[in-house]
């Protein structure tokens, strides 16, 4: 079977897959941008969780129950803050989308939605992070045999249409 990978410009609080991805910081424990929207959507036993988790390096990830989401599971990842460029960020932000993918495997689960990790308030240049976000993806699922559905959720019009066309062959491969 393949995998089907889209992009859409909805709330990914909303969306019923089996895990939504978090943009989460380290300290896990909820914040601003797509991390807070999570957390009020979540309720409060997701901040429960995620205390007993201990917090998340940069470019790994780590898996919550959804509580009161759509999605059976959280998974937080830690993307990287934009220094430049040359402080290792396209590897920890690739690392994100790796680990994630990962977790939804070895939880033998068939929908994933993505955010734009590090995108907001973290500063990664939006263009760079979708090319490394869907090569990533791709080069990825053949350690992810159960996902049926990889959704890249944006959180613009203009984002979604940039994701489909990488997505419809503006490579990155």
């Amino acid at each position: 079977m393949t995998t089907t990978l889209r992009a859409v410009h909805e709330d990914i609080t909303t969306l019923a897959v089996d895990a939504i991805v978090n943009a989460a910081n380290s300290r896990l424990l909820g914040g601003g941008g797509v991390d807070g929207a999570i957390h009020r959507a979540a309720g409060p036993r997701l901040l429960e969780a995620c205390r007993a988790l201990g917090g998340c390096p940069t470019g790994e990830a780590r898996i919550t129950p959804g509580f009161e989401l759509p999605a059976s599971y959280v998974i937080h990842a830690v993307g990287p803050v934009w220094h430049g460029g040359g402080h290792g960020e396209a590897r920890y932000l690739a690392d994100c989308y790796r680990n994630a993918l990962r977790l939804a495997a070895g939880h033998e689960l068939a929908s994933i939605a993505f955010p734009c990790i590090s995108t907001g308030v973290y500063g990664y240049p939006f263009e760079a992070a979708a090319k490394i976000a869907v090569s990533t993806v791709r080069h990825t699922l053949a350690q992810a045999p159960t996902l049926r559905e990889v959704i890249f959720c944006c959180f613009s019009g203009r984002e979604r249409d940039h994701y489909a066309v990488l997505l419809s062959d503006g490579n990155p491969r």
